[in-house]
């Protein structure tokens, strides 16, 4: 964590004396730094006693609250507490800040609703995290304990870069990832890294496309800056950029790359030609030339949350399949015996890999288990609910004989 800020933070939180015009300026364009838009002013406005003042137009809106809160970005978060970036005079600055016992309790019921990088949180006057402000998008996988409950791995990424080594693809966890990252309903990119490493990089990208329907393809060589351009440009929008992927696929090496400095140790390869294992948080680091970049640990498992946002992100990740599934003769189709089923024939024909259709069926069982123990918890939950309404009713006054 980083140390406490005593003199930054406070003096982002609004006072009871009107901005000065360059004070204002200066938090404002110190909140467009971290991302902050008229669209986040609004729904800052509409949570409850946030209040809607603003101070004077320099770019985004700049929030002051009448009941004395503030707005930061979390760029890590721990168990409890976490630390946020917040306006300063010159620019951004961090600051290790407590949760309030409302987001404490929130995040004990829902592990979900707990700040985590990329968020942008409310700041009471004491300073702690009084609230989460409703996440734009969110990368969120199956939690690996198994519980009910998903996991966000980052907030409000605009673009989820899905990261794969050239070097030692993996095409099924390709497809996993991209199935995730289309979830968030953040726009999916797929980057190869490690393409010094191989001397057939364009041979291999080309076939590693064909598991990314619909997804730019970037083959990059991160540590001899090549292939890095597109990123940059999307940085330079002022956009967060999410960084996914399995341990040593070179995600710590790009993210230096990308903003400038060494901000992730990194690790030789191996005599293998795989990585290891760098990343042990969430962290979001501020690119030089504008944007953020969140990093992610390398991931073992990657579970997909259940239905609703899973299946509509199967059918973006495995367009290929869907487009076929179109044409089959029966709309509940399953591809798996049935007559007139386009997209067996497509597999019999050659068109469609027999893996791919196999990759995209075992997520497909993976995404209804997820909803199936989701609906068993919600369902457990209101039974425990209405348990506790009837003995509340047994107890009444009148209803004593």
């Amino acid at each position: 964590m980083h140390p406490a800020v005593p003199s930054a933070l406070p003096s982002a939180l609004p006072s009871s004396d009107p901005p000065s015009a360059a004070s204002s300026r200066a938090s404002a364009a110190s909140l467009a730094r971290l991302g902050w838009d008229d669209a986040w002013a609004r729904a800052l406005a509409a949570l409850p006693d946030a209040g809607s003042d603003v101070g004077p137009a320099a770019g985004p809106d700049v929030p002051r609250p009448a009941a004395g809160r503030a707005v930061g970005r979390v760029c890590r978060a721990d168990a409890g507490a976490c630390d946020v970036l917040v306006p300063g005079p010159d620019g951004p600055v961090a600051a290790a800040v407590p949760w309030a016992p409302t987001v404490r309790r929130a995040a004990r019921a829902d592990p979900t609703a707990g700040p985590v990088a990329g968020d942008w949180v409310v700041l009471d006057a004491a300073p702690a995290v009084a609230g989460v402000l409703p996440r734009r998008t969110a990368v969120v996988r199956a939690q690996p304990d198994r519980s009910s409950h998903g996991q966000v791995l980052a907030a409000n990424a605009d673009v989820v870069a899905v990261v794969e080594p050239l070097s030692d693809p993996d095409l099924g966890r390709l497809e996993r990832l991209l199935t995730l990252a289309w979830s968030s309903g953040a726009r999916p990119v797929c980057v190869l890294t490690k393409a010094d490493l191989v001397p057939d990089a364009e041979v291999r990208a080309a076939d590693l496309a064909a598991a990314a329907p619909g997804v730019d393809v970037l083959v990059v060589a991160a540590p001899e800056d090549v292939g890095l351009a597109p990123l940059r440009d999307v940085l330079a929008g002022g956009a967060t950029l999410a960084l996914l992927g399995a341990s040593g696929v070179g995600k710590s090496t790009l993210l230096n790359a990308l903003v400038g400095a060494e901000r992730m140790r990194t690790t030789a390869v191996r005599d293998d030609g795989k990585g290891r294992h760098t990343t042990v948080t969430r962290e979001l680091h501020l690119a030089p030339g504008g944007g953020a970049v969140l990093d992610t640990p390398g991931l073992r498992t990657i579970g997909l949350a259940g239905a609703g946002a899973a299946d509509a992100a199967l059918e973006d990740a495995f367009a290929d399949v869907a487009e076929r599934a179109a044409a089959c003769r029966f709309r509940d189709c399953a591809h798996r015996t049935e007559p007139g089923c386009a997209v067996l024939a497509a597999v019999e024909s050659g068109d469609l890999p027999a893996r791919r259709l196999a990759s995209y069926r075992k997520l497909e069982r993976e995404a209804r288990h997820e909803a199936a123990r989701t609906d068993a918890r919600l369902r457990a939950e209101m039974a425990q609910v209405w348990k506790q309404r009837a003995r509340a009713y047994r107890r009444r006054p009148d209803k004593k004989r």
